[in-house]
């Protein structure tokens, strides 16, 4: 979408490439969120879908293998990967997560039938990260050299995976970067046991031959720092107070504006740029933060959610405490937060729920204590005299709260 926005011409060029039929797209999440790492999965879900649903729209396409956040992966999240309909995931090639093998094999997920395919770290970071260091003993790489690496690498596939900006802005024009790739698919097919393959064309061309496990508790890994796992995010007490308030404003949110703001500042970004160790990682954070150090970064995001999540409140006329509708039996129905979700929930739930509320004195008492609104509740208490019955009951709170609202 920023594409189309502000550079069309790239994303023509997309297209294009997908057209050639050589290069396959993947999935992702559309706001490149920790999502995933929820309790509920129905964000994650949901994330993803309204990722797929923007490939089809841009491309016509509808991916089968998907890539999550920075390659953040553990056993649930490719359960629930699996249940979204994808074929394969892609994620870090961790000799944990192996046992010691090599990546460069198809792999499954612990549980169902899930295939994973494993970055070869060190062969994509010597062009990702190390192309254009001149300390470096591989320096200078050129396509023919490294096609000789691939050629002495085992395994039936090697999953070369970096970001597209490796290219002109990690690695300048002047490095050569550009002519290496140029090289590259020549020097590469002068082995006869070396081609270039799709993701899917893998998984059906090559057998599964081991089988990955990431635990969910302290096993989740990704492809981020030297710990590849969830601490380049969640590694600090700043990330984690900025993680736990973005989710505890959500449920407040109650209209599609507000959702797709809380969508924007879920992107993992915001807690990247957070990040306090010192050392190489701490080098590469600083690089791409637009912030003076860390502790800027959280107090800007901080604040940002905090002007945020006033303006809901205030344009929801948030409750001290939410309501909760339930039935006789304790079932919960529905939650409210405000008057404005309370009016809607109102207008659709249950009327014996109603009814069973209204008699007990629970919506007088939940709109003068968490509202503190006496007089609103004075007329709701009156309601319980006039001898309605259900429907009139529904019909004269929305009556009511709908001058309330129109009041304010």
């Amino acid at each position: 979408e920023q594409c189309e926005r502000y550079d069309p011409d790239l994303l023509e060029s997309f297209k294009q490439l997908l057209d050639s039929g050589c290069v396959e797209f993947l999935d992702q999440t559309y706001h490149h969120s920790l999502f995933s790492l929820y309790d509920d999965p129905a964000l994650f879900i949901e994330d993803v879908k309204k990722h797929n649903e923007a490939m089809k729209d841009f491309f016509r396409c509808s991916p089968k293998v998907f890539e999550n956040t920075e390659f953040l992966y553990n056993n649930r999240i490719a359960s629930v990967v699996e249940e979204m309909g994808y074929k394969c995931i892609f994620t870090e090639g961790l000799e944990r997560l192996t046992g010691g093998a090599h990546p460069n094999q198809v792999y499954r997920a612990k549980e169902g039938k899930l295939k994973v395919l494993l970055r070869n770290y060190k062969l994509t970071d010597d062009i990702g990260f190390r192309f254009s260091s001149q300390d470096w003993e591989g320096y200078p790489l050129t396509a023919e050299k490294y096609a000789s690496w691939l050629a002495a690498t085992p395994g039936d596939c090697i999953n070369i995976f970096m970001d597209y900006e490796t290219f002109g802005e990690h690695h300048w024009k002047e490095t050569g970067i550009f002519d290496f790739l140029s090289f590259f698919p020549g020097e590469v097919l002068k082995w006869d046991h070396l081609d270039f393959a799709t993701p899917s064309e893998v998984i059906k061309r090559y057998p599964v031959k081991g089988v990955v496990d990431a635990y969910e508790m302290g096993g989740t890994v990704s492809w981020a720092d030297l710990e590849r796992d969830t601490s380049c995010w969640l590694g600090n007490s700043m990330q984690w107070a900025a993680y736990t308030y973005h989710k505890q404003i959500r449920p407040r949110i109650v209209d599609a504006d507000s959702q797709r703001i809380w969508g924007y500042l879920a992107a993992s970004d915001h807690l990247y740029y957070m990040f306090m160790a010192g050392g190489g990682p701490g080098e590469v954070h600083n690089y791409f933060s637009p912030f003076e150090d860390p502790k800027n970064a959280f107090l800007n995001y901080l604040a940002v959610l905090f002007d945020f999540d006033s303006r809901i409140k205030s344009g929801i006329e948030a409750a001290s405490h939410p309501f909760v509708f339930s039935n006789k039996g304790g079932d919960v129905l529905a939650v409210a937060f405000g008057k404005r979700d309370f009016s809607e929930i109102i207008g659709t739930v249950d009327l014996d729920s109603l009814k069973f509320h209204l008699l007990r004195g629970d919506f007088e008492k939940w709109v003068e204590t968490s509202l503190n609104d006496p007089a609103l509740a004075k007329e709701i208490g009156m309601i319980r005299s006039k001898g309605l019955g259900k429907r009139g009951i529904r019909k004269r709170l929305r009556e009511l709260f709908d001058k309330n609202m129109d009041k304010t």
